[in-house]
């Protein structure tokens, strides 16, 4: 869309520029052979002349001069009256702006780094997009939708109007610098494109896809997502939970969000040179150091230990679910640090 608006720019403004280097080259040619002047004063000439500036001839001029000015005034003005209307014409199109935020666009694209791809925004990828606001995560979205992304522009989010499945699109939304891609399209076909797509550009990329249907599990994790959710098997399985447990549920519910609670779950990974790394829970300390509750625990090889006692060890890159408050929490995430 860039490249659209600098064409036509460049195509509204060239024969503007064409026709004012063409007649001031006529002009000087013109002086020089009428009235025998040098290059400098027949240039001279032909630059007062056609700003109309007022200034004085550098010699008297013969009558057949005096034509050849009145000419040159005549032509001047037309040129900047056509070059006046193109500007405004330009102005008030509104080229002008859209060259500018892309501009504006690219620059933040280009400055993203760590930041997720929102691929789609339809049902499930405003959602995505609205969560990911809320944590205060760096996201871009991608849509073909011309009519969506003016609306997505509107919100404040960033945005760029494309196709997710292509690998120029996935580059410029930055795909080398982000740490990870939902892909959210309408269909799951379009879903497992996207997926091969940005997987082949980017092998540590974590990807989440959605599917409407389970056939279409196997396909998207064949194609490289990490996670795969099927918003309708959740929605069922949240409306038991909450027709049989609904105090759990909903606990669950606002501990797993930037809700404004006192007390959050986030996931915390051990790097190697930790202080914990190799104590067991008993050793650490954790609730009586940091206040923390350690829920579960998951292991480098992908074994989970949903059930951590105080014997459980503590191993390098190994993932902690932890409950605390947001205080607690940044701390155990310092000391995870190392």
């Amino acid at each position: 869309m860039g490249t659209v608006v600098k064409q036509r720019t460049f195509r509204r403004f060239l024969l503007p520029i064409v026709s004012l280097v063409v007649l001031l080259a006529a002009g000087t040619a013109g002086y020089r052979w009428l009235e025998r002047m040098g290059t400098i004063d027949a240039l001279y000439m032909t630059v007062i002349t056609i700003s109309t500036v007022g200034f004085n001839e550098v010699k008297p001029l013969s009558p057949i001069g005096r034509l050849f000015t009145i000419g040159l005034i005549f032509s001047g003005g037309g040129l900047v009256a056509y070059t006046l209307s193109g500007v405004a014409a330009f102005l008030l199109s509104g080229e002008w702006r859209s060259s500018w935020e892309h501009k504006r666009r690219f620059r933040m694209l280009s400055q993203l780094s760590n930041h997720i791809i929102v691929c789609g925004y339809g049902r499930v990828g405003r959602h995505v997009a609205h969560e990911l606001k809320a944590e205060g995560l760096p996201f871009v979205v991608i849509d073909p939708n011309q009519e969506k992304i003016a609306y997505i522009r509107e919100v404040g989010y960033l945005t760029l109007q494309g196709n997710a499945a292509h690998e120029e699109d996935l580059k410029e939304a930055g795909i080398d610098r982000a740490r990870g891609l939902v892909a959210a399209a309408n269909t799951d076909a379009e879903n497992v494109f996207i997926v091969l797509t940005a997987r082949s550009m980017s092998k540590d990329l974590f990807i989440v896809a959605r599917a409407n249907y389970e056939e279409s599990e196997s396909k998207l994790l064949r194609a490289g997502a990490n996670r795969l959710i099927l918003p309708y098997r959740m929605a069922g399985r949240r409306m038991v939970t909450m027709l049989i447990r609904p105090d759990v549920a909903d606990f669950l519910d606002e501990i797993a969000h930037t809700s404004g609670l006192e007390l959050l779950l986030e996931q915390v990974e051990l790097m190697p040179t930790s202080p914990l790394v190799g104590q067991t829970l008993a050793q650490a300390q954790l609730p009586r150091k940091l206040g923390i509750t350690v829920v579960a625990c998951k292991y480098p090889d992908g074994q989970q230990n949903i059930r951590p006692g105080p014997d459980t060890v503590l191993y390098a890159n190994a993932q902690i679910i932890a409950l605390g408050t947001p205080e607690q929490l940044q701390a155990l995430i310092k000391l995870a640090q190392g």
